[in-house]
């Protein structure tokens, strides 16, 4: 799942900082998702696979198919 959420990121060229703004976090919290030191919460889950129009099923490694479900 970290390495879901980095690629996500880095895909879109956006900065750590700059997803830790649209989910009203530090930049250090965000970082420590990033390298699996800090459980991710359902609700920024849910924010980050908005955001990025992706499942959770995605960010959680359970499938290789972004596609959302609705």
């Amino acid at each position: 799942m970290y390495k879901r959420i980095r690629n996500l990121r880095e895909d879109k060229d956006l900065t750590q900082q700059s997803i830790a703004d649209f989910l009203g976090i530090s930049q250090t919290t965000y970082s420590r998702y990033e390298n699996g030191n800090l459980d991710v919460p359902s609700v920024v889950l849910i924010k980050l696979a908005d955001f990025h129009k992706v499942s959770i099923d995605f960010i959680l490694d359970q499938t290789d198919n972004p596609k959302r479900y609705r």
